[in-house]
């Protein structure tokens, strides 16, 4: 019924959902009922399922985009633990605006047709009980693929770069490519400089060590798109020019997550939900993955 519903009234509103329903029952009565089934959580067994099917979707070495996004809610007061988001829709480059709402962590993996699907959604905020760190659900998320595929090649954005990452991703054995902040510092000929300080002497590719666990592994620079160049760092094996390529076209398919977001804001108004559980809301964000993925 979830399923039909949003994807017959393009909405994630239970009213909208119960009116392509067309059941002969009171309008109340029908919400109650979906309400009811979204506050027992994600059903873990059509979970597992979903998850059986994508992965006969994907390559056996997938690329998997990881991001953050939000959900603002700024007339919510009845929410659960609604804390708050930086408003990206907002905000610009001399000033950051705030609202109240929901951060959402996001991995998508590429099918075979380049297509983004989620693997891992979650709704959450700091205001909540139990809550530890947005590194910890981030981590969730890489377990989860890294089960589902064995080998994979992780794309991720500068707010990812942390030592943290690194040795999460290294302790898996997986594959990275993550955009470097100009703060990072990398070991190059035994000696600690600035990954800005490489990229201003030098083009192509570099071999350096990271931080965290000095391992060789390679920074990629990309020049002539962004008004500096960007800085990618990566562990992937680079053997000539055409591998160099393929790292700039690896990092440059994330904005496939940023399609992926919009999309769900846009198609079937996510940020618009009146559910108030967070265990709702994240039952909820299943049922709109799934029609996503479908």
């Amino acid at each position: 019924d979830m399923n039909y519903g949003i994807l017959a009234s393009g909405s994630c509103l239970l009213t909208d959902i119960v009116d392509q329903l067309h059941e002969p029952s009171r309008k109340i009565n029908i919400v109650d009922r979906l309400s009811r089934h979204l506050a027992k959580g994600t059903p873990k067994d059509a979970l597992k399922t979903y998850l059986t099917q994508v992965k006969k979707w994907c390559p056996d070495q997938p690329v998997i985009h990881i991001d953050d996004s939000d959900v603002v809610k700024p007339d919510g007061y009845k929410f659960e633990s609604l804390g708050w988001v930086h408003d990206g829709s907002e905000s610009t480059s001399t000033k950051n605006v705030y609202k109240k709402g929901y951060h959402v962590t996001e991995a998508t993996v590429l099918t075979s047709s380049h297509h983004p699907v989620s693997l891992f959604s979650w709704i959450h905020s700091s205001a909540e009980k139990n809550f530890t760190s947005i590194n910890d659900i981030t981590f969730s998320a890489m377990e989860r693929a890294s089960a589902l595929f064995e080998k994979a090649t992780f794309v991720m954005d500068r707010g990812y770069d942390d030592n943290k990452m690194f040795l999460k991703l290294d302790s898996m054995g997986q594959d990275y490519v993550i955009r470097l902040t100009a703060k990072r510092k990398l070991l190059y000929h035994n000696k600690w400089v600035f990954a800005t300080e490489l990229r201003n002497r030098r083009k192509g590719k570099v071999k350096v060590q990271i931080t965290a666990s000095r391992k060789d592994i390679y920074l990629v620079l990309v020049y002539g798109i962004t008004e500096h160049p960007m800085m990618l760092a990566t562990n992937k094996k680079i053997q000539s020019k055409d591998d160099v390529i393929k790292i700039a076209k690896l990092y440059f398919s994330r904005w496939r997550i940023e399609e992926y977001f919009r999309c769900k804001k846009q198609m079937f108004q996510f940020e618009n939900f009146r559910v108030r559980k967070l265990r709702a809301i994240n039952a909820l964000n299943f049922y709109i993955t799934l029609c996503m993925a479908f």
